[in-house]
């Protein structure tokens, strides 16, 4: 421990502590704008770029970075000096120089921590005129690049190649000309980007934002002649109260309902049965390979990978091609309903799959490159059409003036909407793996299980691991959160040291409760927490808490598939995975090589 007086104020703070954690350790404000702390997924971003933290520090002539500084024995720290003031509002307005004045009209507008920061500081008038400079904007199927509002704190590309070990951004350029940007400053859907959000998570300003589908839903539901219908993730009831005010976590699965009605969608359903559809499919799968791999089948491809993320799928195609034959082939809930409710469900009610309208409410922008893949759909006609996030939901029940916390709760429609406590789970880590073991440990053994909480499979870990015994059977499963922490499983598999049978894994911090499109949460740890709570109590209160005891879903194989695995399944049902680490590179012809 060293002493160290910070504001005439003497305290206490172990060795090699930042200027900035001494303050918050003090009950000290000191405002930052690079920096970043996500505490819980071990990432401290302290670039020390931006200055707005900077502090006087006695007998230095120069002010101090307070995030990038250690505190020595003895040192004497002022933290609002009038020349400390003086520097931020000088920093302050020189960043805002040379940033677009739109607010009116920008995505971030309200929630941006620079537009916050020049309130705080007072800035009313920015002394700073000339040349501004100006990048290209980059528009993905996901993501959009305005690198004019960038402001080089550099966050996103810590949260990419740090925690996701995506490798898709970094610094280019110098000086005037530096911008945050793929290799070669390529276009973002021609690199390794997985689309997972977490850099726009991140992002204090609208340099990174997601592509609004919210006017061609809008669009969609004025046209008479379309029947549009509306599924909703289960991670989407867990956090959607907060932008209402509500406590995270929350549940407002009845209230969510409400709006989705009072919003005009013709029919509105859950993605829940569709999990409940995924896990009779992948857990049939994980058993077939299982039952060949106990046979002596050497060419049986195990451990199986879940395949419900389509930022973990788009990751491995890039990074891990040679393992494509590892994941279940079986789709994303959100595309199975797609393809049942084009389908069977278009039938029922006599409407064709060119007019009706699929909306997706998720949790995730990955969602968004998922239902533009040609592979998931029909002709040219997509499954799911559009794909809203959590924060586009919101903020369309807002433009509507529902208000949302007075609504009465209401129940799914039928029968695309009635779900069990495994699929409820789907929505964070480790839940697509326990509602998988409830479903395959009866299939095989014949037997029911002895409990139905797994607790084993729970937590917030980065990888977790757990063995589940299946009447004599060992099964071993691995669960992976955030892409880095899935790299390491996946390498493991490629040195042939891994022992799972089955591992589950999901792109992002939380799973889908810490999506790219939930509401913003800024690393706080207690927020994810509260909505990893909210959804196993949600599958506490179900009825039913088995897929394969779901009634629809046993009618839908009566009437339509046959029975898991099935030819009919196996083409609306499962998908295929390509090798893309080919087309990670796309130079143009300015950055061709001699």
């Amino acid at each position: 421990m060293i002493k160290i007086t910070i504001d005439h104020k003497p305290i206490e703070v172990e060795k090699g502590t930042t200027v900035l954690k001494a303050a918050q350790q003090a009950g000290i404000h000191i405002p930052t704008l690079c920096y970043m702390h996500l505490e819980d997924l071990n990432i401290e971003h302290k670039p020390g770029g931006c200055r707005i933290c900077v502090v006087e520090v006695k007998g230095r002539k120069n002010l101090a970075p307070a995030c990038a500084t250690e505190c020595l024995d003895g040192m004497e720290i002022n933290t609002h000096t009038i020349r400390v003031l003086n520097a931020r509002k000088t920093v302050m307005e020189l960043i805002l120089s040379d940033h677009p004045t739109d607010c009116l009209v920008c995505a971030k507008s309200g929630n941006c921590d620079l537009q916050s920061m020049a309130h705080q500081l007072g800035i009313r008038k920015i002394h700073f005129e000339g040349e501004q400079s100006t990048y290209r904007e980059d528009t993905s199927p996901s993501i959009i690049r305005d690198m004019d509002k960038c402001i080089m704190c550099r966050r996103c590309e810590t949260m990419c190649n740090n925690f996701q070990t995506v490798g898709a951004l970094s610094a280019v350029n110098r000086g005037f000309m530096a911008v945050v940007a793929p290799a070669f400053e390529q276009n973002l859907d021609h690199s390794v980007c997985t689309y997972c959000g977490q850099c726009v998570a991140v992002c204090p300003t609208g340099a990174l934002t997601e592509v609004d589908h919210t006017n061609s839903v809008i669009r969609a539901l004025a046209d008479p002649t379309k029947t549009v219908i509306v599924q909703t993730a289960p991670a989407v009831r867990a956090a959607l109260g907060e932008e209402f005010g509500l406590e995270a976590g929350t549940l407002v699965t009845g209230k969510l309902v409400s709006a989705l009605r009072q919003l005009g969608f013709d029919y509105v359903f859950d993605t829940d049965w569709a999990a409940d559809l995924t896990i009779m499919e992948e857990g049939t799968e994980l058993l077939d390979r299982l039952a060949r791999h106990l046979n002596g089948d050497k060419t049986v491809a195990l451990p199986i990978l879940t395949s419900c993320c389509p930022a973990w799928v788009k990751f491995f195609e890039h990074q891990f091609p040679d393992m494509i034959d590892i994941p279940s082939s079986a789709r994303s809930p959100q595309q199975m309903f797609g393809a049942i409710a084009k389908t069977y469900f278009a039938d029922k009610i006599k409407v064709d799959r060119k007019n009706l309208v699929v909306v997706s409410i998720m949790p995730c922008l990955a969602k968004k490159y998922e239902c533009s893949r040609e592979e998931l759909g029909h002709d040219g006609n997509p499954d799911v059409d559009f794909s809203i996030s959590t924060r586009e939901l919101a903020n369309l029940i807002k433009q509507s003036n529902i208000d949302f916390t007075a609504l009465p709760d209401q129940d799914f429609d039928n029968p695309l909407g009635e779900s069990t406590g495994a699929a409820v789970i789907f929505g964070t880590t480790g839940g697509v793996i326990e509602a998988a073991v409830r479903t395959a440990y009866e299939l095989h053994t014949k037997k029911k299980l002895p409990k139905i909480d797994f607790h084993e499979l729970r937590g917030l870990d980065g990888i977790r691991q757990a063995t589940i015994d299946f009447d004599g059977l060992p099964i071993n499963i691995g669960i992976a959160h955030g892409l880095g922490n899935a790299r390491k499983l996946l390498e493991d598999i490629k040195a042939g040291k891994s022992k799972f049978h089955a591992i589950e894994i999901m792109a992002c911090p939380g799973g889908c409760i810490g999506g790219g499109g939930q509401p913003l949460h800024h690393g706080n740890s207690k927020v994810i927490k509260a909505r990893h709570e909210a959804i196993y109590k949600e599958d506490a209160l179900k009825p039913i808490r088995k897929s394969h005891e779901n009634p629809y879903i046993t009618k839908i194989y009566e009437e339509f598939l046959g029975k898991p695995m099935s030819e009919k399944s196996h083409h609306l049902l499962h998908t295929i995975y390509f090798d893309r680490s080919k087309k990670n590179v796309i130079i143009s012809d300015e950055h061709q090589a001699d």
